[in-house]
């Protein structure tokens, strides 16, 4: 019989297998080289997600740090305003920036009595009227102003010639009346009928609802308050805040202004604290307190304000510090 004929297997050529498995090969390298690249993104995105969380942490920190300081300094303030030797170091209630040093931070502290400002609840008419013209307002806006001031204030509702009660509060769209109470805080006095942003903004840093004073301590009182006194003039002023500077350079008593006699008030149990802390980093917290001195064992203190306030720019001159008081704790 024939033999049966069987086809032969079919080698494939050499440079055809050699091919394929270049190709994949060439498949598997790039799959890796993605996968590679994937992980990079992968891994890059949570090494840059677990920095910026340590960075949040390191400001949460730093800014904790300097707040619980600058609080340290108020505490420091009060301690000082306590204060009975009259030593040279002591701190005064003049606003005077005081460097002090506490674990390591620089911080400035300044102290100033509140009878520096001018109460709008228990001055008179007539140094609130001053405290308007001051900053430039006409005799009639003037007036008005004032007599809407002594208006909300009072605990009648009789409209003074040129202030505002209820009616007028009404007829001007404002959906509330005069408080017929003692102003709460000076942010209320924005709500007085007449009082502009621009006015408030000029006049705030002047007044005060913490003194209880009908004047102003003309030893504390700033330019623009001391120009707020009937009477007074610019030459006067400057003149007197050159011989305060000289006797307080002296270490003397601030002289008399004979210009503010009638509106003049002594020291009170109020005064504001500044303190601002400033860490190596830059972080910088300030805080600003209202401090009411109470000589009780049980309360010595009550704070009638606590805020945080803007920070004051870098001092140019560090060299102020050199005299400054100082203290160190760890």
């Amino acid at each position: 019989m024939p033999r049966e004929l069987v086809p032969a297997r079919v080698q494939p050529a050499p440079h055809r297998t050699v091919s394929a498995r270049l190709r994949q090969r060439g498949i598997a390298l790039v799959l890796v080289m993605w996968a590679g690249v994937l992980l990079a993104v992968v891994l890059s995105s949570f090494i840059l997600e677990r920095h910026s969380e340590m960075l949040v942490m390191h400001n949460s920190l730093s800014m904790a740090r300097a707040e619980a300081i600058a609080d340290a300094g108020v505490q420091r303030a009060v301690w000082e305003m306590y204060r009975t030797d009259n030593a040279p170091d002591a701190w005064k209630r003049d606003g005077t920036v005081q460097h002090w040093t506490f674990d390591g931070v620089p911080v400035r502290v300044e102290i100033r009595d509140e009878s520096a400002k001018i109460d709008i609840n228990t001055a008179s008419d007539a140094l609130l009227r001053g405290m308007f013209l001051s900053i430039g307002m006409s005799d009639d806006e003037a007036a008005h102003i004032v007599d809407a001031i002594l208006d909300w204030r009072d605990a009648d509702s009789l409209k003074r010639p040129n202030g505002a009660e209820e009616p007028e509060y009404r007829a001007a769209g404002l959906p509330y009346k005069p408080a017929n109470a003692p102003f709460q805080a000076i942010e209320e006095l924005q709500l007085v009928l007449g009082m502009r942003p621009e006015i408030y903004r000029r006049i705030a840093p002047m007044i005060t609802v913490f003194s209880r004073q009908p004047g102003v301590n003309p030893a504390l009182a700033s330019r623009d308050v001391l120009l707020a006194i009937p009477g007074t003039t610019s030459d006067v002023v400057d003149q007197y805040i050159a011989l305060r500077e000289a006797a307080l350079a002296a270490g003397q008593p601030a002289p008399v202004f004979p210009q503010a006699s009638m509106y003049t008030s002594g020291y009170t149990m109020v005064a504001t604290v500044r303190s601002e802390a400033r860490l190596d980093d830059g972080t910088v917290f300030a805080r600003e307190a209202v401090a009411l001195l109470r000589p009780t064992p049980r309360s010595v203190v009550t704070f009638v304000a606590w805020r945080e306030s803007t920070a004051s720019p870098p001092e140019a001159d560090q060299s102020q510090a050199g005299g400054a008081q100082t203290a160190s704790r760890s």
